[in-house]
C-alpha cells in the first residue's frame, strides 16, 4: 500500500556509484508519495563517474522515476552536494520540472522553518580539505564493497544480518565518532542563531533526528547503507524512516517521530 506525505528528504544516493542500492531505492520511491520532494545532495556521483562509467539500467530507472513524478505535479527541489557540486552553478534553474537550488528554506505545516542544505559547506574536510575528503571516500567505498562479501558468506552460514561493516567502523573508530559530532556542532552553532527552527542536511551518511541546544538537527542518511528518508506528515510530524526491500515484501521501520511545539 502507498503512502503519502506533505514532504520527502532523500539525499546521498550516489547514482553513478557501485555503492548506490537503487532497487531499494526504487522501491521507496515507487511506495511513496509526496506533495514535496527534497533530493538533498550528492545524487548524482561524479567523483565516482570521473574514475569509470557506470550506470545500469535501474540507475536511469530512478532519474526517469523522480522527473515522472514532476511532470504528475510533485514539487521536486534538487539541492546538489560536494560529489555533484558541478551542479551547483545552476541555481534557480528548472531542469523538466526540477528546480536546482543550492539550499532552501521549507516553512512546515505547524510553521516551522527548516534550512535544508546538503551540509558539505559546514565540514571543514570537504570544504578546504577536498583531496582529503575524496581519500576518505575512497576508504567508505572499499568498506561498502567488503560488507558486500560479508553479507554473501553470512547467508551462506545461514546466519541472516543487517551487519554493516561501515556503520561498525563509524560507531567504533573514535576519530570518526568525533567528526560526526564535530559536523553536528558545527551546523548548530553557525545556524541556530538565524531564526530557524532547525536544518535538514544530509553528507555523513549518517540518519539522525534529535535537538541540540533547542535547535533541530535532522539529517536524511542515505541510500548506499542505511536507505532512510526523512518525511513530514500532513500534521507537521517529522519522521526518520529506514526503508527495507525483502524479496517483494516491504518493511517500513518508524524509527523516531518528532513534533516540537515551542
Amino acid at each position: 500500500m502507498n503512502k503519502t506525505y506533505r514532504t520527502i528528504w532523500i539525499s546521498d544516493l550516489h547514482l553513478g556509484s557501485t555503492q548506490c542500492q537503487a532497487d531499494v531505492l526504487l522501491d521507496f520511491l515507487k511506495h511513496n508519495e509526496s506533495e514535496k520532494l527534497y533530493l538533498v545532495g550528492d545524487i548524482i556521483d561524479f567523483w565516482a563517474l570521473s574514475k569509470k562509467m557506470y550506470w545500469p539500467r535501474d540507475h536511469n530507472t530512478v532519474i526517469q522515476k523522480v522527473l515522472r513524478k514532476a511532470r504528475h505535479g510533485t514539487h521536486v527541489i534538487y539541492i546538489p552536494g560536494n560529489h555533484d557540486e558541478n551542479v551547483r552553478q545552476y541555481d534557480d534553474y528548472v531542469f523538466g520540472d526540477i528546480i536546482v537550488k543550492n539550499s532552501d528554506v521549507h516553512t512546515s505545516f505547524d510553521g516551522k522553518q527548516f534550512l535544508v542544505v546538503h551540509g558539505d559547506e559546514y565540514d571543514t574536510i570537504a570544504k578546504c580539505h577536498k583531496w582529503i575528503a575524496k581519500l576518505g571516500s575512497e576508504g567508505y567505498d572499499f568498506l561498502l564493497w567488503v560488507n558486500r562479501f560479508l553479507r554473501v558468506m553470512r547467508g551462506w552460514l545461514g546466519i541472516q544480518s543487517n551487519f554493516s561493516l561501515a556503520a561498525y567502523v563509524k560507531f567504533k573508530v573514535k576519530n570518526v565518532v568525533q567528526f560526526i559530532s564535530d559536523y553536528e556542532e558545527s551546523i548548530v552553532s553557525t545556524l541556530k542563531d538565524e531564526g530557524l527552527d532547525g536544518v535538514i542536511c544530509g553528507h555523513i551518511h549518517h540518519a539522525e533526528i534529535k535537538v541540540i541546544d533547542g535547535f533541530l538537527y535532522i539529517n536524511t542518511g542515505d541510500f548506499v547503507e542505511s536507505g532512510t528518508a526523512i518525511v513530514e506528515h500532513f500534521n507537521g510530524t517529522l519522521e526518520l524512516v529506514k526503508w527495507h526491500k525483502i524479496e517483494s515484501s516491504i518493511a517500513h521501520d518508524k524509527t523516531l517521530e518528532v513534533n516540537i511545539h515551542r
